[in-house]
């Protein structure tokens, strides 16, 4: 599209900062992207267990979406994500509509396993101590 704007592209991604697990909805594109809606397979937990992020309404439907911009939920840390044996292996089914209102979907495989051994310097720990 040389010239042109991009359109919008909606991906679902994970972030891992030391030792902490993140879980975003970005816009790569140059246009809004509007009624956006992922679906996790298998859904997961974050917060100890305590709230199933997969189904938080930040993947449900977000109305308006604009061009660049990511929305970022704490998921958990790594070792408690780990620990409880929650799924790595995920895969996203990411829908939304463009302006003019055509439809668009993408389907993105996850494999969180990636993130367990890396090692990170602890909070708190002044640099010296390190922890997988």
């Amino acid at each position: 599209m040389s010239g042109e704007e991009r359109e919008s592209d909606v991906i679902v991604d994970f972030v891992f900062e030391e030792g902490v697990l993140y879980a975003t909805v970005a816009n790569i594109g140059e246009r809004p992207a509007l009624k956006v809606s992922c679906r996790f397979e298998p859904g997961f937990h974050g917060l100890g267990g305590s709230v199933e992020i997969s189904r938080l309404p930040l993947f449900r439907n977000i109305e308006y979406l604009a061009p660049q911009k990511e929305i970022r939920t704490l998921v958990d840390s790594t070792a408690a994500y780990f620990a409880r044996k929650e799924p790595t292996k995920l895969r996203v089914a990411v829908t939304y509509r463009d302006e003019s209102g055509a439809r668009h979907q993408a389907e993105i495989a996850h494999d969180l396993g990636i993130y367990r051994d890396l090692a990170y310097v602890a909070p708190g720990s002044g640099g010296h101590s390190f922890t997988d």
